[in-house]
């Protein structure tokens, strides 16, 4: 059974490192379940006394015995001082000190009882905090390439409901560990005190027992680790459904959605019902085999009875200790249970814990503040599936970027544009090749010296639900006022905040919902322009605006990028005509570069994109 617990729990033992901050309650828990379990322990001892003193069956105790916590020398010691008090001041005196002790020991049984989940609390959500924080931070930490398989739903629930469940597990797991054995290990020793044969007698119905709870166990797992897959699933139906809910009304798609979630969720359903069912047996099982062992008990223990090698009130006292054996058995059990459905949850967690950091920073890496001369890409290759050595994004780039120079970048889609930027402020890694800024390998730079180096407008407006200042001044620390207005009216995004309810303090809603979209791409702008870098990435930052939007946009873009160097995605010929160069990509190849009227006059593929006004 040990060694059962001790495999379901390899992945939830990783999730005990945890505890180590809040080891000062972890101590004052056990001292306080240890001192429950005593107090408990000593109400019990006054059953017999109690009994003595209703039927006077047994021969008062003359002589002092030696106080020991042996059980029979127990006996015997509260045996003598009871009827110590019954021949000095009579029996219902007696049984008033009896009454009062017993009284006492619940109070001070149950105090302790609370003390232990007292001091259990700060232990379960401190370690689930700091569960929960590392495994945010490894989300921000992880590469862009850990996202493109992964879907976000799924990623919320791991954060979400898988959370919760090794809460739960954690909390069943440290009272399993603590409480629940210490109860049961003391009744144990207890009950074998009194009479080993009926101890050994009880103990066979627990290898049954152990045979169902492990064959019982083991479909609980399955069933959980489907059932955490599936949860997964029906977060990310829902979190899609939110996100594209204007296509679902445009499309009369309603039905459509609702009958996948329908679906979706009924999965989920049948999944949970099946690990209730499983969990909710391990109550009435054990009670059931308890039964069984107790009229076992009563059976051969009456027999010792009748044949004199056993006294009536030692075997009441046998029957009411193995008794309260039974609720802490219960839970041991159910403990069991929680901990195979918790594995299931703790394994999805650390899978996020345990991803590749491919985006890893060198031991003394340089430290770069600013940006002096030139960007240099170096025979770069780039492929986002290292297992396809066939299949290449980028080959062979080679490219100089001046300071103070502004690059276009113009293709087809889907040629490598994007990611030709991306591998600059180290979103991925060159394949083979190198990138430098100065001659200094980006990759022997401090990862956040470089991307405070890079600004970055892209095609997709990336906003919070948080107010137009917090939005602007995302990232950066002690900005005044007057310094994100002034970054605002740069944007061109002043007037238009000033006119808003809260001004600069209104909240623009999820994803910039109470914006239109060229408002949004200016505060993303402002943005930029308060981070002030010497490096600016544009991402097709106007290719989904309307004519007027974009006018307001470049007009911003050109304030923007005055005094920097400036790396353009281009999708329209406005962004780029006046471009010191632009370099045109094919098939992830650079095929031509030049100034506009050169490349027009090349007569090349630049002069094909022109005329059909597409840089997708």
């Amino acid at each position: 059974m040990v060694l059962l617990i001790f495999a379901i729990v390899k992945d939830l033992l990783r999730i005990f490192k945890y505890i180590k901050p809040y080891w000062v309650y972890a101590i004052l828990n056990i001292v306080s379940n240890i001192l429950y379990i005593l107090f408990s322990f000593f109400n019990l001892t006054l059953f017999i006394p109690f009994v003595n003193i209703l039927f006077g069956n047994v021969k008062p105790i003359t002589e002092k015995p030696e106080f020991s916590l042996n059980t029979e020398n127990l006996f015997n010691y509260l045996s003598y001082i009871i009827d110590k008090m019954i021949a000095e001041n009579g029996k219902l005196n007696a049984m008033l000190f009896v009454s009062i002790l017993f009284v006492l020991f619940s109070i001070l049984n149950n105090l302790f009882k609370y003390l232990g989940m007292y001091f259990l609390a700060p232990i379960r959500n401190g370690m689930i905090k700091d569960l929960r924080n590392d495994i945010y931070n490894r989300i921000l930490i992880l590469p862009l390439s850990f996202y493109s398989t992964q879907k976000k739903g799924d990623l919320m629930s791991r954060l979400t409901s898988d959370i919760n469940e090794i809460e739960w597990s954690i909390v069943s797991t440290l009272q399993m560990a603590i409480k629940d054995p210490l109860n049961v290990l003391f009744f144990v020793i207890i009950l074998f005190s009194i009479s080993p044969q009926l101890m050994l007698l009880s103990l066979i119905t627990l290898i049954p027992a152990g045979l169902l709870i492990n064959k019982i166990g083991n479909s609980l797992k399955r069933n959980s680790e489907k059932g955490q897959k599936q949860m997964g699933i029906v977060v990310s139906t829902i979190e899609e459904s939110i996100n594209g809910l204007r296509i679902i009304k445009a499309f009369n798609a309603i039905d459509y959605a609702f009958l996948k979630f329908k679906k979706t969720n009924y999965i989920l359903s049948g999944y949970m019902t099946k690990i209730y069912r499983r969990r909710d047996a391990a109550a009435p099982l054990t009670e059931s085999l308890a039964v069984i062992g107790l009229v076992l008990i009563i059976w051969f223990g009456g027999n010792l009875v009748l044949n004199n090698k056993l006294t009536a009130s030692v075997l009441l006292f046998f029957i009411v200790v193995f008794a309260r054996l039974i609720p802490p058995a219960q839970s041991f059990i159910s403990s069991f249970y929680n901990l195979q459905k918790g594995q299931a949850a703790a394994k999805r967690a650390m899978e996020i814990i345990d991803a590749k950091e491919v985006i890893v920073e060198k031991e003394n890496a340089f430290t770069k503040k600013s940006f002096e001369n030139i960007i240099e890409y170096k025979k770069v290759c780039f492929q986002y599936n290292l297992e396809n050595s066939n299949k290449y994004v980028l080959k062979n780039i080679n490219l100089k970027i001046k300071k103070g120079k502004t690059i276009a970048i113009v293709g087809h889609s889907g040629a490598g544009k994007s990611t030709l930027a991306d591998l600059l402020p180290r979103f991925y890694n060159c394949t083979s090749g190198e990138i430098t800024i100065d001659n200094i390998p980006i990759n022997d730079l401090i990862i956040s010296d470089l991307r405070g180096l890079i600004g970055i407008v892209s095609q997709e407006t990336i906003l919070f639900n948080d107010t137009i200042f917090n939005n602007i001044a995302f990232g950066m620390k002690n900005v005044k006022l007057e310094e994100v207005i002034a970054a605002a009216k740069i944007a061109n995004a002043h007037e238009f905040i000033e006119k808003m309810g809260n001004g600069y303090y209104s909240n623009i809603g999820d994803k910039g919902a109470n914006l239109s979209g060229g408002q949004r791409q200016r505060i993303s702008i402002a943005r930029a322009v308060l981070k002030n870098p010497p490096i600016m990435i544009l991402d097709e930052a106007t290719s989904a605006l309307d004519t007027k939007s974009e006018l307001y946009v470049q007009d911003a873009l050109t304030n923007l990028m005055k005094n920097r160097t400036s790396i353009i995605i281009a999708h329209r010929l406005s962004t780029i005509k006046n471009a010191d160069e632009i370099i045109v990509i094919d098939n992830g190849e650079i095929i031509e570069n030049g100034k506009h009227d050169q490349l027009i006059l090349n007569n090349g593929v630049y002069k094909t994109l022109v005329q059909n006004q597409s840089f997708n």
